[in-house]
């Protein structure tokens, strides 16, 4: 009974000397104004007791592993773990701090801050997320719908915490309309126009070379004057071998229009993520459940929700590690029967067992802890070590009854002398 009603866990979070912080500003945000927010960031960021130093990546967000200007990512770096410690700066402290300061101090964007992962390379933070799958075409806005749903109401439960989305399904984008039998015509291919578009928009690697003792790369690349405005399209040329320098703007037109920021997709189907984190007071094994509540609540038909990642592994390993528990206990009965060559004092050393487990189910539920792989892996310790406790004793009360001592006073005598 006590195991079913104690919560459940997987890997606990751990301070491991760092944090990561997902930067979201306003959609279509130019990359000089998300530079700038970063750096008030890493200022405040800086000033917490506890922060060693930060690196702050504009343009980028590590968490939802994609590019667009209006996002940003920056590693916090803590001190010496064991200088925190004495000062009580613990990464939840810390964390905690930087919240506060982030919404009393910067209101243009939104911050997500969030732990090492518990396992170095299974995500890149800690937390966990769901993936919202759209199996039945319903469309990208109301995917995103669905995820800003969930992330509302998630945040209305006590199990859970930092819930956010970062699929946006309209964000503007300018759409270029060529007009390929015209480029054509004038003995310009698609790769032609298509080099021309990322030399001198985007950027475009050529060769590397040795000079002082090292490699570097060549990109080209239009000025930065040059690629500011949408009018700067309509000024670019291509070059055709048959017409010469041709203007882009004789057979491309440009218009704006509005998209997904970007494109998931998860065994097959247009998805969004949708992270959380683990309330305190909550296990991540609650925590997981109430997400998934929340979310069959909020989608819409032909919509379903899938773990991943950590997630996933909980979800994945199950009751595995009960399994294991009990084929630790058989094994160490049948050791003690071959040991014995009997079947009925073993009996008497594995009967210590459920009281073991009973004794330590109530210190997890007294200590506000859950049963994750920790505890798990202490139980078949503990099993190992009541196991010895008994053996003493179970050993010296054969030995003394086999001498002709009565079997009461023989167990009496075990208990008072060998009890560890």
């Amino acid at each position: 009974h006590l195991f079913q009603q104690t919560p459940t866990g997987f890997i606990p979070a751990q301070d491991k000397g760092y944090l990561v912080l997902n930067v979201r500003l306003a959609d279509s945000a130019s990359l000089e104004r998300t530079q700038a927010l970063m750096e008030k960031a890493e200022q405040l960021a800086g000033s917490i007791p506890g922060v060693r130093h930060t690196v702050a990546i504009a343009g980028q967000s590590l968490l939802l592993n994609t590019n667009a200007p209006n996002f940003g990512s920056m590693y916090v770096m803590l001190d010496d773990f064991e200088t925190r410690v004495k000062a009580g700066h613990s990464a939840d402290s810390v964390a905690a701090e930087l919240r506060r300061r982030f919404e009393n101090e910067i209101e243009d964007a939104d911050f997500n801050i969030l732990g090492a992962p518990p396992i170095e390379g299974l995500g890149t933070a800690g937390g966990f997320r769901i993936v919202v799958q759209d199996r039945g075409d319903n469309g990208l806005a109301v995917l995103e719908s669905v995820c800003q749903s969930i992330v509302e109401q998630g945040l209305q439960n006590q199990k859970l915490r930092d819930l956010f989305s970062s699929f946006r399904a309209s964000t503007t984008w300018l759409e270029l309309d060529i007009d390929r039998d015209a480029a054509r015509k004038m003995g310009l291919s698609m790769g032609d126009i298509f080099n021309s578009l990322q030399v001198n928009f985007g950027s475009l690697y050529v060769n590397d070379f040795n000079r002082f003792g090292r490699t570097w790369q060549v990109n080209v690349q239009a000025d930065a004057r040059y690629r500011m405005q949408t009018s700067d399209l309509r000024r670019m040329y291509v070059s055709s071998p048959t017409a010469g320098s041709v203007p882009l703007a004789t057979f491309i037109k440009v218009k704006p229009v509005t998209g997904p920021l970007m494109i998931i997709r998860h065994n097959l189907y247009p998805a969004a993520y949708v992270n959380a984190d683990t309330a305190m007071g909550a296990s991540s094994g609650e925590a997981i459940s109430a997400l998934k509540d929340v979310a069959d609540v909020q989608l819409a038909p032909a919509m379903k929700v899938e773990y991943t990642e950590l997630a996933f592994l909980q979800q994945l390993a199950g009751n595995t590690a009960m399994y294991a528990f009990l084929l630790a206990v058989i094994l160490v009965f049948l050791v003690l029967a071959a040991q014995y060559e009997s079947w009925a004092l073993p009996l008497a050393v594995i009967l210590v067992v459920p009281m073991c487990l009973l004794c330590s189910l109530i210190g997890v539920l007294m200590a506000n802890m859950d049963i994750n792989i920790f505890t798990q892996i202490g139980f078949v310790v503990l099993v190992g070590l009541a196991c010895k406790n008994a053996i003493l004793i179970v050993e010296f009360a054969r030995a003394r009854c086999q001498s002709g001592l009565p079997r009461y006073e023989a167990t009496l005598e075990a208990c008072r002398l060998r009890l560890r």
